[in-house]
């Protein structure tokens, strides 16, 4: 059985969404500060959740582990995607082993309730990813900063926003696998099929037409065919 495209959508998006997640909490540039007062002109000063780094632009002198003296690092949005990115990425994880499992799992058909739950999870991954950025976005003008200073998103920032999309994104294309679940739950058994007896004239389990519209067709006793093409011409 080939896998069905929504759970190809999902594997897909969901490992490109921990990719840019992981990149977004590591690298230290959710927030650009610039053209700090009694500072050289092109001095920038990255703000990630982990790391401070101040780059000259002219030069490309990059030095990280800056000391905070403004208590950045203090601020409830800054603890809170300490918190919760690292978390997101450990669900993302799990529920990529999950889906892994009930996509395939090394069986001619996918598991649907399985890949779903993953889906769920995956869900559940992003949001979790999704909260800290929207957070911090919400709070990057007021959190602390010099007086004077110019302050703009960094890219990190972006790809946390990004990761998390596609991590939502993937986990909503699995959980469709409920829906084939439900339709295996609402299908009607198939009835018995019905025993043959061996023997060339048997008449048992054959079809044949109650208008008896084919009457030249059988000797008085039996059909001749066991066919059901007699019956439905």
């Amino acid at each position: 059985m080939r896998t069905p495209t929504m759970m190809i959508v999902g594997l897909v998006l969901c490992p490109c969404g921990l990719l840019l997640t992981l990149t977004g909490t590591l690298a230290p540039n959710w927030r650009q500060v610039s053209l700090i007062p009694n500072q050289p002109i092109d001095l920038v000063l990255e703000q990630g959740i982990w790391d401070i780094c101040r780059e000259r632009q002219s030069s490309h002198d990059r030095l990280c582990g800056q000391t905070d003296e403004l208590g950045y690092f203090e601020q409830v949005p800054v603890r809170v995607a300490q918190g919760l990115m690292p978390t997101s990425l450990v669900v993302t994880l799990l529920g990529l082993l999950v889906a892994t499992l009930g996509v395939r799992c090394w069986h001619k058909e996918p598991r649907h309730l399985l890949a779903g739950v993953a889906g769920l999870v995956l869900l559940l991954s992003g949001l979790l990813s999704l909260v800290p950025a929207s957070w911090y976005t919400s709070e990057l003008w007021t959190l602390p900063a010099t007086a004077g200073s110019t302050l703009v998103v960094g890219y990190s920032l972006v790809l946390s926003y990004l990761g998390s999309c596609l991590e939502i994104l993937g986990g909503l294309a699995l959980t469709l696998s409920f829906h084939h679940c439900c339709k295996e739950c609402r299908a009607p058994k198939p009835a018995p099929s019905p025993v043959v007896e061996s023997g060339p004239c048997s008449t048992i389990g054959a079809y044949h037409n109650p208008w008896d519209v084919l009457e030249d067709e059988h000797d008085g006793q039996h059909w001749r065919s066991t066919l059901p093409c007699d019956s439905d011409l």
